[in-house]
């Protein structure tokens, strides 16, 4: 993250986080929504698992003119807790 006066467009640095997290390898379950104010960046959205949520803070951090990244994105439930396996009468 630059700390230095230099600032860019948001437009730019929404640009700049795109790409990285385009580039970041994230799979295509992930859903992950970037907006910019004044070089603070939120993303949000929904992430499938942990480590997908922070590369995708990794990526917003490296991007050029972000001062700072919030972290609204969602974990999504496994699929086990989102499909619950149904037991058959009799079994355990």
């Amino acid at each position: 993250m630059q700390t230095g006066r230099h600032h860019l467009p948001d437009k730019s640095i929404i640009q700049d986080v795109s790409h990285k997290l385009a580039r970041s390898g994230l799979s295509t379950t992930c859903q992950i929504s970037v907006l910019c104010q004044h070089g603070a960046v939120t993303l949000s959205g929904t992430v499938q698992f942990d480590h997908q949520r922070r590369t995708a803070l990794a990526a917003a951090r490296s991007a050029s003119g972000v001062r700072s990244v919030s972290d609204n994105m969602r974990l999504l439930p496994s699929v086990k807790d989102r499909f619950p396996v149904k037991r058959q009468a009799g079994s355990l």
